[in-house]
């Protein structure tokens, strides 16, 4: 399978790293600033699973490039989805590849589907705590990594097998699920808190656990956005959400969300595609959500970078 990562950054990079480590054929479409320095520097991931470098990289940065793709990884962050959309569309098109988005959030589903066709876009996303160094080299400070993604439409059935397959040989994880939007929705659900409260606070995970009042505040969005999955049909268990509450607790006192970690930079930040995207949601069923909502008017500020 010929695999085509669309953005390189910490996310894109780290993942289309390990497949290209394991052995298939992976290659890259990125900016111009971004080839320049892939083209200097290589790939290099700094990782608790592993250490990886590579200076022959495959990079494209013309579209009419790109050829014999049967997936593309679109590994992008939320505000750049309008921008790609053409491009997506003219690499399907030229290619009649599958696209796996591994963006946060939901909205992008349906947005995707309706821009290339619905059998074209499998479910997934990403967990991992990466970002970038100076040099452009990927550091990956999470103890552990992994894709999952699972078929929304019949025809995607044996892509998804072969990606199935890759698990057994790359140094992270990449794993199938048969309810996949139930798990990208608990992955939504926990990453607005989580990435919410750590960047209204701009601190990191540590003092969600040791000051109650943020750790309500960040329960109180997981009750929040819990409450919109079941008006979208996702339903969760008591003991789910619950888990997801506890999970604040479970980081160690340094660790922080990519969100705080691009505020602290400088640079835009996904407000609009996760919190905004749930105060939509809530819009549309006619719910409030007053705590999201907070968190919303805090950030927004930010979201083209520091003001």
């Amino acid at each position: 399978m010929n695999i085509l990562v669309q953005g390189a950054g910490a996310l894109g990079g780290y993942f289309g790293g390990r497949i290209l480590e394991a052995g298939y054929d992976v290659s890259f479409f990125v900016r111009e600033k971004r080839a320049a320095s892939l083209t200097k520097e290589g790939l290099k991931i700094t990782s608790p699973e592993g250490m990886f470098e590579s200076k022959n990289v495959m990079v494209f940065t013309r579209l009419e490039e790109i050829k014999n793709i049967d997936l593309v990884i679109l590994a992008v962050k939320g505000y750049h989805l309008d921008q790609v959309i053409p491009q997506i569309q003219a690499i399907v098109e030229q290619t009649d590849a599958f696209v796996l988005p591994l963006l946060n959030g939901v909205e992008h589903l349906e947005i995707l589907q309706q821009a290339i066709g619905e059998e074209k876009v499998l479910g997934g996303f990403a967990s991992i705590i990466a970002t970038l160094n100076e040099q452009g080299h990927i550091v990956h400070s999470s103890g552990s990594s992994a894709i999952k993604f699972g078929a929304l439409h019949n025809d995607q059935i044996e892509v998804c097998k072969q990606l199935e397959a890759m698990n057994q040989h790359v140094k992270t994880k990449i794993l199938r699920e048969e309810a996949i939007l139930k798990h990208m929705w608990k992955k939504y659900i926990f990453i607005t808190a989580f990435s919410g409260i750590t960047s209204a606070m701009q601190l990191p995970a540590g003092f969600i656990a040791n000051t109650e009042a943020s750790f309500a505040t960040a329960g109180n969005v997981i009750y929040e956005m819990s409450m919109l999955a079941e008006k979208e049909g996702i339903v969760l268990t008591e003991q789910e959400v619950e888990g997801m509450v506890n999970r604040l607790r479970g980081f160690s006192g340094e660790a922080t969300s990519s969100m705080h970690q691009d505020m602290r930079k400088g640079l835009p930040i996904e407000v609009e595609h996760l919190h905004g995207g749930a105060l939509r949601m809530a819009a549309k069923h006619g719910v409030t959500v007053p705590v999201i909502e907070t968190l919303y008017g805090i950030l927004k500020p930010y979201e083209n970078g520091r003001p």
